[in-house]
């Protein structure tokens, strides 16, 4: 447990708790913080999935701009390996990570919920890269991650211009996958990730890490990518599971053990 950042588990979700009042403004112990609960998560075979939450009232409006702006150049360069390493931990947890925004989630605010396979956001949220009101821009994803997720036209509207994104706005982009009244977030990304739990985390990692490799090369380097991921898993008690259990009783009767 961090200070700021604490790991909660439920039956077999994780919920990585942001926890640095008001705003939960991502300095760099914040950062190492979420480093050590991506890895914390990543390595329990228990866990099945993960939500990232801010609380009830914010996400994570950002950076401390407060920090940066007395870092010297050696200090920012320091800051920047810092969370571009946090964050490619949260994006390579091997299992089911949704962010559950409310608030705001603004610069690294945005940049860990991109970090995450789906985004649910409450009806009054509202997201955006708004760096390039500083004199910066996106330094821990923004410039990659987002064209990635919305296109690159989109992305670099919203990262030229540093405006902000609300909900309605975010779920016709693809920037969330789900809208939501804004009491109700955490309840529909836990039952989001509930839908995940009972599935063999052995594919259900290889399926992440399958699209997720695949996306940064071209198709047939992707289709090798997944070629090997598909033939691994007959190497494992989960496939002879749930093809025994598919030939006796039907779809969706396995239970799998993760190994």
């Amino acid at each position: 447990m961090g200070d700021f950042v604490r790991v909660a588990t439920e039956a077999g979700v994780a919920t990585i708790r942001l926890e640095r009042p008001p705003m939960n403004a991502l300095n760099g112990q914040v950062q190492n913080e979420i480093g050590d609960a991506a890895a914390q998560v990543s390595a329990d075979p228990e866990i099945r999935a993960v939500i990232l939450y801010g609380g009830e009232k914010v996400f994570a409006a950002g950076a401390d701009v407060k920090e940066m702006a007395e870092a010297s150049h050696a200090r920012v360069m320091e800051l920047g390996a810092g969370i571009q390493g946090a964050f490619r931990a949260v994006a390579r947890i091997p299992k089911p990570v949704i962010a559950a925004i409310t608030g705001f989630a603004l610069g690294g605010g945005l940049e860990l919920a991109l970090c995450a396979d789906f985004r649910v956001m409450g009806e009054r949220a509202k997201v955006g890269q708004p760096e390039i009101l500083l004199g910066i821009i996106p330094g821990a994803g923004g410039t990659q991650r987002l064209p990635r997720l919305v296109g690159p036209a989109r992305a670099k509207d919203l990262i030229f211009s540093g405006r902000f994104v609300d909900a309605v706005e975010a779920l016709h982009i693809g920037l969330a996958d789900q809208v939501v009244p804004d009491t109700d977030v955490y309840a529909a990304a836990r039952l989001l990730a509930d839908r995940y739990t009972g599935a063999a985390p052995l594919a259900l990692r290889a399926a992440k890490q399958a699209i997720n490799e695949g996306l940064e090369r071209d198709l047939d380097a992707g289709l090798e990518i997944e070629r090997l991921h598909f033939t691994g898993l007959f190497a494992t008690e989960d496939q002879e599971a749930g093809m025994a259990s598919f030939l006796e009783h039907g779809p969706g009767k396995a239970t799998f053990s993760g190994r």
